[in-house]
């Protein structure tokens, strides 16, 4: 890893830049990520303003740990946000993470204040995160900030510190999705698992499916002016 080998890998590249070649390449948005954007908050304000003269949504892909001023600042030029919640315990923050899981919510509360679109990820690691009252009071706390906010439940893969560790069972992911809906949250997504139509948004009113997916590719959409086809409900969720 860079921050192991004392190295940063990459080129010297201007917010100019970035806005032009998403710009000409026909991008609709720029999702800031790989690392957490936070840490490079400068470049990635500087770069979102401009984008936001050429009509391009900016996307935070976050850990959800930063200030309130933060996000102030980004007020009118952060369109979406993906953070991650990966645990529901700070005793899993604090050992695993080295942070506090109590920012993180409050992130997403304010973000939600501020109209930022904003949906969840949680990887599940074996035996860490995995267990059903865990994913529950995830899913429950979800639900009571915004029942639409989708959660993207993702399978961990043996890497860097954690080689230790089994890959998480495909089931593993099928089941905290399941819990996810049992809550009452409207979407939930099995985020690489493929197959078993965990990657489908379905309608919450009458179980249409309405935008299926392959990976990173959309086969259909058959979602028409935000409403399902098949019952007439809103479906929750912004074009970028």
């Amino acid at each position: 890893m860079p921050r192991d080998q004392k190295r940063i890998i990459g080129e010297e590249v201007s917010p100019e830049e970035v806005v032009h070649e998403a710009y000409h390449t026909g991008c609709a948005s720029i999702s800031y990520t790989y690392t957490e954007p936070t840490i490079f908050f400068e470049f990635a304000y500087d770069t979102g303003v401009l984008a936001k003269t050429k009509g391009l949504k900016n996307i935070f892909v976050t850990n959800g740990y930063m200030t309130r001023e933060c996000l102030d600042e980004m007020r009118g030029v952060l369109d979406a946000a993906n953070v991650d919640i990966k645990s529901f315990s700070e005793g899993f923050y604090k050992k695993t993470c080295g942070a506090t899981l109590k920012p993180v919510l409050e992130s997403i509360e304010h973000m939600k204040r501020l109209g930022v679109w904003v949906e969840i990820t949680t990887l599940i690691i074996p035996a860490m995160n995995d267990s059903d009252g865990e994913l529950r009071n995830i899913a429950k706390w979800i639900c009571s900030v915004d029942k639409a906010m989708p959660w993207h439940v993702s399978a961990f893969h043996p890497a860097y510190k954690l080689m230790n560790v089994p890959a998480t069972p495909h089931e593993t992911v099928k089941r905290a999705r399941e819990i996810g809906l049992s809550e009452g949250l409207r979407y939930v997504y099995a985020g690489n698992v493929p197959g078993g139509g965990g990657e489908t948004t379905y309608c919450y009113g009458c179980a249409a499916p309405l935008i299926e997916r392959a990976g990173f590719t959309v086969k259909k959409n058959s979602v028409k002016d935000s409403r399902c086809p098949a019952c007439g409900a809103a479906i929750d969720g912004v074009d970028m």
